[in-house]
């Protein structure tokens, strides 16, 4: 029987039309900053196509497929889904998808997504919005929005703070020295946030 990821190359090369160029903005920024609410304005202002790395996982285990179950088995069982087989993932949203234009949000998560994304897709992002945000502000956020959500508890959330830390910020750091980073101070209101948002997507 394939491994997953043989699983996912099969799928996704039987079925994709010819390359094309498109453009990838990754947004990055710890629980809570915002993330998600920027993008959605980013969406709806500058035609973007929002993907989720963790939403296309989820579907494709809804999905049923072979591929899903694997990947459901591999989550089961406490294993880390492959960076290339979320990268695959991802690259058939894009080429599936009339647009050309696309924010990754919550990826890559650390150095071997990004490799991995890199030399799967041969994509470049065109830059990198990190959504700077302290951990008491983020902390307040996802306390006051718990609705019965179980990752949103005190220990759970400092647990995700610190996994951000250490995976995430030397991906940032790699795009940083590559002068691909727009710091955006997070903890302010929402339409303070996506004024300067505005102003990055129309100079970039």
């Amino acid at each position: 029987m394939g491994t997953v990821v043989d699983a996912v190359n099969q799928e996704v090369n039987g079925s994709l039309p010819t390359e094309k160029k498109v453009k990838v903005v990754f947004v990055l920024g710890g629980p809570g900053s915002g993330k998600g609410t920027q993008c959605t304005n980013i969406v709806e202002h500058f035609g973007f196509t929002h993907l989720s790395a963790g939403d296309l996982l989820r579907e494709e285990i809804k999905s049923g497929s072979e591929n899903g179950t694997m990947i459901q088995n591999m989550i089961k069982e406490g294993k880390i889904v492959p960076s290339e087989v979320t990268v695959k993932l991802l690259q058939r949203a894009m080429q599936e998808s009339d647009n050309d234009k696309f924010l990754i949000d919550g990826f890559p998560r650390n150095e071997e997504n990004r490799a991995a994304f890199e030399n799967v897709t041969g994509i470049v992002p065109e830059f990198v919005l990190f959504f700077d945000c302290s951990e008491e502000e983020m902390e307040r956020r996802l306390l006051g929005r718990n609705q019965g959500r179980v990752d949103d508890n005190i220990e759970t959330i400092r647990k995700r703070f610190n996994v951000f830390v250490e995976s995430s910020l030397p991906v940032i750091e790699h795009y940083r020295s590559r002068e691909k980073v727009h710091v955006i101070d997070a903890g302010k209101p929402i339409e303070d946030v996506f004024k300067t948002v505005k102003n990055i997507f129309m100079t970039a």
